[in-house]
């Protein structure tokens, strides 16, 4: 017999609503600026409300910022999760970071905070967020693994730098400059970065 779930109330819709809203407008805000860039009167004003309002989902910008990351990491798993099953494994990296490269054209995908960022701190002290980043990265490493006894990603580089390698193209800079030359179009752009990463620079 199932049980009715609580109705929620106009109120608390409106609540998740504008929280939703604070989340998209910091994961662009940290796409464009970067954490450290990036204030709370931007979030606010991106959004459309007052800074109290603002704080009254988040304490800090550390804290919103943290809830932000991890919406993302949630946006990738719940991502790999819907790739085919039976999609090769070198497919599937190459499907993520196309749609990685996509966000990230779109100020969708924050740049990673750097090593002295203090939201770093943050997140490392941060459970859901630790709780994910290993739910994905050992989604990837296994693909990554397996790709490399295939023999289509080069078996002597080891699985974590390749993993590695993976996540930095969701903040690759080549995107920005190639974007701001104004030569290639968004298309392009996600086709030539796929090809430096996974083909490399060497003449074949």
């Amino acid at each position: 017999m199932s049980t009715l779930q609580p109705k929620v109330s106009f109120k608390e819709q409106m609540h998740q609503a504008r929280e939703g809203a604070i989340l998209q407008s910091a994961c662009r805000l940290l796409g464009e600026k970067a954490f450290d860039a990036m204030t709370m009167d931007d979030v606010a004003n991106a959004v459309g409300i007052a800074k109290a309002s603002l704080y009254k989902h988040f304490c800090s910008k550390e804290e919103l910022c943290s809830a932000a990351m991890v919406q993302i990491l949630e946006r990738v798993h719940v991502y790999l999760s819907a790739l085919p099953a039976e999609q090769p494994a070198h497919e599937k990296l190459r499907a993520l970071v196309r749609w990685s490269l996509e966000r990230l054209l779109t100020n969708e995908m924050p740049l990673l905070p750097s090593r002295n960022s203090s939201l770093r701190a943050v997140l490392m002290a941060n459970n859901d967020y630790l709780d994910r980043l290993v739910k994905v990265s050992d989604q990837i490493g296994e693909w990554i693994t397996e790709a490399q006894a295939q023999g289509v990603i080069n078996p002597t580089l080891p699985p974590l730098v390749v993993l590695y390698t993976l996540y930095a193209r969701a903040c690759d800079p080549v995107v920005t400059f190639l974007k701001e030359s104004g030569q290639y179009s968004d298309a392009e752009i996600v086709d030539l970065v796929l090809r430096t990463c996974f083909d490399g620079l060497v003449a074949r």
